[in-house]
C-alpha cells in the first residue's frame, strides 16, 4: 500500500515535468524584453530630450545672453562664431569657448 501510494507520487510529479510550458523560449524572455523597454522609456528617452533641449539652446544663443559654461565660469556671449563663442567674463577679459562648454543660459544683459 504505502509502495503504491509513493509510485503513484513519482508518476504524477513525473507527469508534471514533462508537459512542455505555454510560452516555451518567449516565457523566458519576456522578463528580459520588458527591462530593457522600462529602461529606455525611463533613462534614454529622457536623455535624447535633455541633449535635443541643450542643442536647441546652443543654437539660439546670441550676442548679450548671460551664460554658465561647464566649469563654473559666469560670462556674457559678446561674439557668436561658427562652433565658439566669445565670452566677457570681466571688464577687459574676454575669452573664446566651444559652443558645447555652455552649460546653460540664465538671461539677457540688458
Amino acid at each position: 500500500m504505502l509502495g503504491s501510494a509513493f509510485a503513484q507520487t513519482a508518476e504524477q510529479a513525473g507527469s508534471s515535468q514533462s508537459q512542455p510550458g505555454g510560452l516555451g523560449m518567449l516565457g523566458s524572455l519576456l522578463p528580459l524584453i520588458l527591462i530593457v523597454a522600462v529602461l529606455y522609456f525611463l533613462m534614454i528617452l529622457p536623455q535624447q530630450r535633455r541633449q535635443k533641449k541643450h542643442q536647441q539652446m546652443l543654437q539660439a544663443l546670441k550676442r548679450g545672453d548671460r551664460v554658465v559654461l561647464s566649469g563654473g565660469i559666469f560670462g556674457t556671449v559678446s561674439e557668436v562664431k561658427d562652433g565658439t563663442l566669445m565670452i566677457k567674463v570681466a571688464e577687459n577679459t574676454v575669452i573664446e569657448v566651444e559652443k558645447g562648454a555652455v552649460a546653460y543660459r540664465f538671461g539677457t544683459q540688458t
